[in-house]
């Protein structure tokens, strides 16, 4: 293994650890509106968001911290391999890999749980239209009940 095949990683980690941060930003973004919004007015919807943030920001840190781990460890693995010492730079490089999948793993999960989570907010918008009062539905009026 050459000093190359680590650095390859470099680029793809980076713009990895750039996303988890976009989504860490996002999630910032989603809890401080959330509780704005619970401030004025409780919601029971609220509450299932809160738990289902909860889940995100935890895994959110845990991808984070599994793909600077694989960064840490790709750096190292480089470092040995440029000292001569392959077997070292090779092992180093096969835990940065798994420690990379691990991360990558934590992402899939964290999608999911985003995933459920805009379920139960569109379920609360279908929730509000049909109980709706017939007034505001177009098409419908108090004579065709």
């Amino acid at each position: 293994m050459t000093l190359t095949t680590p650095a390859l990683l470099f680029p793809a980690i980076s713009l990895l650890l750039l996303a988890y941060t976009n989504r860490f930003l996002v999630l910032a973004q989603l809890i401080r509106k959330l509780a704005d919004e619970e401030r004025n007015q409780h919601q029971d919807v609220n509450a299932k968001q809160i738990l289902l943030l909860r889940q995100r920001i935890s895994l959110t840190k845990r991808m984070q911290l599994a793909g600077v781990m694989s960064f840490l460890l790709c750096t190292l693995s480089m470092f040995a391999l440029f000292l001569s010492l392959e077997f070292t730079g090779m092992v180093l490089f096969g835990i940065s890999l798994l420690s990379l999948s691990v991360s990558l793993v934590y992402s899939l999960w964290e999608i999911q749980i985003s995933t459920n989570a805009l379920n139960v907010q569109l379920q609360d918008i279908e929730d509000v239209l049909t109980s709706g009062s017939p007034a505001e539905s177009p098409g419908k009026s108090g004579e065709d009940a």
